[in-house]
């Protein structure tokens, strides 16, 4: 970093003009500083301390002390004086930290960690007061313009010491710490603060104009200079690009107008549990001392742990919102983000420190699906009246057909097994009163990363159950050629007693049940097995089940869903699946969502058992594996 067009006096000339006191300054008993500027040393003072160091200082600290021959801020990032030219002197490690340092390196150090190590025998000592801190150039660490680092070291932190890049670059973070320091000083105001404020207005209409892009360095100079509203609006900006990320928006959540948006964004952390046993009552403490109303906080926070949190913003924006929720509801979510992302234009700013429907993220149904990409999409749309060119549309998410399942990904691995329930042209709530357990119904949205729900329901199910049932708790939902679906992603193993539910989820029309088990080598030696079973009007027309290479069939099936020619000896398990649900989406128009099932949200209900009950003289045994992931 060259210094050739960076003008030291005007720079340090503007700090003591701007000069006020910090409050901790204030509480002193000596009277607070007239300002930290010193008068600048001579060419010659600067080359009798080069002569005496044995060393030309960097280019960055040689201007410095030309226009400035020391500086003191108290209360300055723990160091209060920087000494002038007759002052400064090599460090020479008093407090032994070269060994500790190369004693970390291990074999295979980074260069930066070598650097650090050495530093501390080399480094040139510029504090001459500090609260047990140092503030050391590096002449081993320097760059091409010959600016060396500076390190501050705080002793009583126990933590490595903060780097600069140069001398200059320091000073300037601790400008810009004076400023954020005094931010909130009632008549702290100057041509910094002013300019500063503009930058944050500017970035504010750029980001309501889709240039999101544009404001994000002007937001972060801002807030580096601590001015108001600055962190408001970047939260926005980093909120929607990395969703699952928590971000705290501080006093914008007591405002009447912000509330309904920004408070459950706020409840999302505790309401995951992330906040430890005692999170609950710090957070409604901490929004009590915000502002907001206890039993507001309260039921906020319980709609959004429970999942009956809905996002319903006003206006064209908001039935937008609804019609999107319903789709997604069932799995539809690409559906649903086109009909987002039409309405985008549409949205109104609740308040004027809101430049972005963050408040999507805390819907059960719509937070899910704004993935990084589709954030990005959100901010680069222009919205709140303002104009600009649309962007790109983020393509679909969802695969067409059935294909997905047979692939690994975070959430899903290859080897699970699955069975599902297709009912056509019926709406999915129906889908408990035909084929649930006595009782169910639907539950609220629920989490289907990692089977997390599965687990507790399976749990809670094998206690009402016989050993022999099997009940399945199902995710419910639509796919998009209308099949009313419930899907079992982790499923018993298919026995000899199972009996296919298509037939009671026919009565209104035809019903499909598919369900596959992967080959496993132990325990049993079990072979892959694929059964398909197809209904109507509460009839099964055909069906068959795949164990290996025995086929058993049924009825009348047709030559596209042969299994003799889907399932074929010498292919591969993964081959013969993947032809078989192939033929089930060209068929028959079946397929799955497979962000809802692996990502999103959808609701659940228990169902009857697949195995029937043991007949007289039949026995068996009730053997249950648990595939723990780490």
């Amino acid at each position: 970093m060259s210094d050739e067009t960076f003008d030291w006096r005007d720079f340090l000339g503007r700090w003591q003009e701007e000069w006020v006191p910090g409050e901790d300054d204030e509480q002193d008993d000596e009277p607070p500083l007239a300002g930290p500027a010193r008068p600048g040393a001579d060419e010659a003072a600067i080359a009798a301390a080069e002569r005496r160091l044995g060393q030309r200082l960097p280019p960055s600290y040689r201007e410095f002390l030309a226009a400035s021959d020391g500086w003191r801020v108290e209360q300055t990032a723990a160091i209060y004086e920087l000494g002038g030219a007759a002052d400064i002197d090599w460090f020479h490690d008093p407090h032994g930290m070269t060994p500790l340092y190369e004693e970390g390196l291990g074999d295979d150090p980074r260069e930066e960690e070598v650097l650090l190590a050495g530093m501390w025998q080399r480094a040139l000592r510029l504090e001459t007061e500090s609260d047990m801190s140092s503030a050391l150039l590096d002449p081993g660490d320097r760059d091409q313009d010959g600016e060396w680092a500076l390190y501050v070291y705080k002793g009583w932190s126990g933590e490595y010491p903060d780097r600069y890049p140069s001398f200059r670059a320091y000073m300037e973070a601790m400008y810009r710490g004076f400023h954020g320091d005094r931010a909130g000083m009632p008549g702290f105001v100057n041509a910094t603060t002013r300019a500063q404020d503009a930058h944050v207005e500017e970035a504010r209409l750029l980001a309501l104009r889709g240039r999101h892009e544009e404001a994000l360095p002007l937001l972060e100079d801002a807030l580096s200079f601590g001015r108001p509203h600055s962190a408001t609006l970047l939260n926005q900006l980093r909120h929607l690009t990395a969703p699952q990320t928590a971000r705290d928006y501080g006093f914008l959540v007591a405002d009447p107008s912000c509330l309904p948006e920004i408070l459950p964004l706020q409840a999302m952390e505790p309401a995951r549990g992330e906040r430890g046993p005692d999170g609950d009552a710090h957070w409604l403490g901490m929004m009590a001392a915000r502002g907001v109303p206890r039993e507001t906080a309260e039921a906020v926070l319980g709609a959004v742990r429970d999942g009956t949190h809905r996002y319903a913003p006003p206006g064209p924006w908001g039935r937008a919102v609804a019609e999107a929720r319903e789709a997604a509801r069932w799995g539809a979510t690409d559906a649903a983000w086109r009909v987002l992302r039409a309405a985008l234009p549409l949205w109104e700013a609740p308040g004027p420190q809101l430049i972005a429907p963050v408040g999507l993220l805390a819907d059960p149904f719509l937070g899910p699906l704004v993935t990084p990409e589709r954030g990005r999409e959100i901010l680069a749309t222009p919205r709140a009246g303002e104009q600009g060119p649309a962007p790109d549309p983020v393509p679909d998410l969802d695969p067409p057909g059935l294909a997905w399942l047979t692939e690994s990904d975070p959430y899903r691995q290859a080897d699970d097994g699955y069975r599902c329930v297709w009912a056509e042209g019926i709406d999915p709530a129906r889908l408990p009163g035909l084929i649930g357990e006595e009782g169910s119904t639907l539950s609220a949205a629920m989490d289907q990363r990692w089977g997390r729900w599965r687990r507790a329901s399976v749990a809670e199910t094998q206690e009402h159950a016989e050993p022999w049932e099997d009940r399945a708790p199902v995710a419910v939902g639509r796919t998009a050629g209308g099949w009313a679906f419930a899907f079992d992603r982790d499923p018993h193993h298919l026995g000899e007693r199972f009996v296919s539910p298509a037939a009671a989820a026919s009565a209104s029309g035809r019903a499909v049940v598919v369900w596959h088990e992967p080959g496993r080598p132990s325990p049993g030696d079990r072979p892959p097995t694929f059964h398909l079973s197809v209904a109507e009007q509460g009839e099964e027309l055909y069906a068959f089940t795949v164990r290996g290479t025995e086929i058993q069939r049924s009825g009348a099936i047709p030559d596209a869903l042969d299994p003799a020619g889907l399932f074929l000896p010498d292919a591969t398990e993964r081959d013969n699946e993947l032809r078989a649900l192939a033929a089930l989406h060209t068929k028959l128009g079946l397929s799955l969502p497979r962000f809802a099932l692996t990502r999103g949200r959808l609701s659940t209900f228990t169902t009857r058992s697949w195995t029937r009950a043991p007949r007289e003289g039949e026995s068996y045994a009730y053997i249950r594996f648990v595939r723990h992931r780490s």
